[in-house]
């Protein structure tokens, strides 16, 4: 039985706002929360009895966590899927490191850079692209849609247990950087990302939806690539899915470098 309470409290955490005051976010999904729950306890489960019953050693373990079992009908109202399956559960907030050693890490690996990606969608699937291809941390732009979005979460289908998110002034950051980090970014006057020699580190540039990388940004970008189209003469689409560009230009990177 779950209280009207704690589902008025785990809606409030759609908001981006009341997720800041708390320090929780929602995770749903059978894949979802079992991953996060290898790397950070959950603080509420909120599961029906069949999934309560497959887990039962692990939450024994999990001594300050509150266990609501509901039934189905119970999950429809709490859940903001419209299917949910069997369980969602309350997670504390990746705390951000107290030194900025972090800004450091595209010198010796590779790493991502979102300039304002503000799609929940696009977001969540860049996540769950990056821990595919081995890449453990994003640096997003302030402007960057949330990653603790209930869709952003939903999207990565557990990768956001495994990469980690930094919010920064993406100008600042790169600035700090060594001369030598690479800055790699997509852009239709680049060079042809298949005929590029690539390296192992650096730092990849993923722009906005809509208008690609900010001109600011775009300044700092020391090696231009380009997605090409095929045929190059044929008419086709203006320009890729940010997600499926980071896929491509991910997938490039580790063929050449590894």
């Amino acid at each position: 039985m779950i209280s009207k309470a704690i589902i008025k409290f785990v809606h409030s955490l759609e908001l981006k706002k009341n997720r800041n005051r708390e320090r929780l976010f929602v995770a749903e999904g059978p894949k979802v929360v079992t991953d996060l729950a290898t790397v950070v306890r959950p603080k509420l489960i909120i599961a029906t009895p069949e999934w309560l019953t497959q887990h039962h050693a692990e939450i024994q373990l999990w001594e300050d966590t509150q266990v609501c079992e509901v039934t189905e009908e119970e999950l429809r109202k709490t859940s903001f899927l419209k299917h949910p399956q069997q369980v969602m559960a309350l997670f504390p907030m990746r705390e951000e490191p107290t030194t900025p050693s972090f800004s450091a890490l595209p010198s010796h690996q590779l790493c991502l850079a979102l300039d304002d990606i503000q799609d929940p969608g696009n977001l969540g699937t860049i996540i769950r692209i990056a821990d595919w291809f081995g890449i453990e941390h994003i640096f997003c732009s302030k402007e960057t849609a949330d990653v603790y979005n209930p869709k952003v979460v939903q999207a990565t289908m557990g990768s956001i247990a495994r990469v980690q998110l930094h919010y920064t002034d993406l100008h600042q950051l790169i600035t700090a950087l060594p001369s030598e980090t690479p800055i790699y970014g997509t852009l239709l006057d680049g060079q042809n990302i298949y005929t590029q020699e690539l390296t192992s580190h650096g730092l990849i540039v993923m722009g906005n939806e809509g208008n690609g990388i900010s001109p600011d940004i775009r300044k700092l970008v020391t090696r231009r690539l380009l997605i090409p189209n095929y045929p190059s003469d044929r008419v086709c689409a203006e320009s890729l899915n940010v997600a499926i560009a980071t896929a491509i230009t991910c997938a490039e990177f580790r063929r050449k470098t590894s």
